[in-house]
C-alpha cells in the first residue's frame, strides 16, 4: 500500500502541550516558525504543528511514527495504518499465540471473533499488534476487546504444557492442537468458517489438527498475520493472559519470573531451583527449552 509523502490531520488544540512533551522526550528538537505552534524534527522524521489545529508530518521514517504514537496517543483512529479500503471487514476468526519464547510461564493461545461493525470499532480502539505495546495497555486492551468480541483462551500452564508436549513431542503439533482447540469453540459461539493464522508451521500442521475435529474451515494461514486487525485482537488476549500467567506464578512462588530466555532468565531459574527444589521447576518452566540444561545441567528429561 502506498503511503502519501505528507500525512495531514487537524488535531484538537488541548493536545498540542501533551504532544510537545512527548515529542520531546523522544528526541525531536523543537522550534517555533512563523504561524505553527511548534515544530519537531529529528532524522528521517518531521513534524509540524500550525496555529490552526493542522498537523502536518513528513519524513521517510513517518508511517512507523503515525502508526505507534500519533494514532493511537494523539489522534484515536487508525484511519492512517488501516484505511477502511484496505481492511478485510467480513466476519472472520483471527488466531495468534504468547509465551511460545518464552522459558517461565503459560503458552496462550486466543481466537477471537470480528464482523464488520466489531472490525471497525476494533479500529477505533487502536488495536494493533501486541508486540507493539506494552504490557499495561495490552491489559487494559484485552479487557475491551473481551467485551466487545466473541472469543476463546487455551492457556497451558506450565505443569499441562510438559504433559503435552511429552505426548506430542513436537512444539508445532502442540501449537496446532492449541489453534484448533481455540478454533472449535469460538465457530461453535458464532457458526463462523473463516479463520486466519498467524502461520507458524507448514500449512498442513495446522490443516491436520483442525480435521482430526472434524472441522471443516476457509482458513487463511500467513506470516505475519497480526497485519490482519482481528488477528492482532486475537494476540493481545494471548499476550494479556500470559501476562497475568507469568505474574499468577511469579507471585504463586514469591520470585519475579522474567520474560523471555535471557540470562536473567537463567539466574531466576537457579534461584528458582534454590528456593523450590528441581522438582518444582516443571510448575513454572517450559523444560524442553535448551535454558533447563544451563539451570539443570544434569537434569534428565
Amino acid at each position: 500500500m502506498n503511503k502519501p509523502s505528507n500525512f495531514i490531520a487537524e488535531i484538537d488544540i488541548s493536545l498540542a502541550p501533551k504532544l510537545k512533551s512527548d515529542l520531546e522526550s523522544q528526541g525531536f528538537t523543537l522550534t517555533q516558525p512563523q504561524y505553527t505552534l511548534f515544530q519537531a524534527k529529528k532524522e528521517g522524521i518531521s513534524c509540524t504543528l500550525y496555529e490552526s489545529g493542522k498537523l502536518m508530518v513528513q519524513g521517510k521514517e513517518k508511517d512507523d511514527f503515525i502508526s505507534y504514537y500519533l494514532e493511537p496517543e494523539i489522534l484515536g483512529t487508525l484511519s492512517y495504518t488501516y484505511p477502511e479500503t484496505e481492511v478485510d471487514t467480513s466476519p472472520h476468526i483471527g488466531v495468534d499465540e504468547a509465551g511460545k519464547g518464552d522459558f517461565f510461564g503459560p503458552l496462550c493461545i486466543a481466537a477471537l471473533y470480528a464482523d464488520k461493525s466489531m472490525i471497525l470499532e476494533l479500529i477505533k480502539m487502536g488495536i494493533r499488534d501486541s508486540k507493539q505495546m506494552n504490557d499495561n495497555v495490552i491489559l487494559k486492551q484485552a479487557e475491551k476487546i473481551r467485551a466487545l468480541c466473541p472469543y476463546s483462551l487455551v492457556i497451558l500452564y506450565p505443569k499441562k504444557y510438559n504433559e503435552l508436549y511429552n505426548q506430542f513431542k513436537n512444539l508445532n503439533s502442540l501449537l496446532a492442537w492449541g489453534h484448533a482447540t481455540a478454533i472449535e469453540e469460538v465457530s461453535q459461539k458464532t457458526g463462523c468458517n473463516k479463520v486466519m493464522i498467524d502461520q507458524f508451521a507448514s500449512e498442513h500442521v495446522v490443516e491436520r489438527a483442525l480435521s482430526r475435529k472434524g472441522l471443516s474451515l476457509d482458513l487463511t494461514q500467513r506470516h505475519r498475520g497480526e497485519e490482519d486487525i482481528v488477528v492482532a485482537g486475537a494476540s493481545i488476549l494471548a499476550r494479556a493472559a500470559f501476562v497475568q500467567g507469568i505474574d499468577k506464578l511469579s507471585a504463586a512462588f514469591n520470585l519475579t519470573l522474567p520474560k523471555g530466555a535471557s540470562s536473567l532468565v537463567i539466574k531466576a531459574g537457579r534461584r528458582f531451583v534454590e528456593m523450590h527444589g528441581e522438582a518444582s521447576l516443571k510448575e513454572v518452566a517450559k523444560l524442553h527449552f535448551k535454558t533447563t540444561q544451563t539451570i539443570l545441567p544434569f537434569l534428565r528429561i
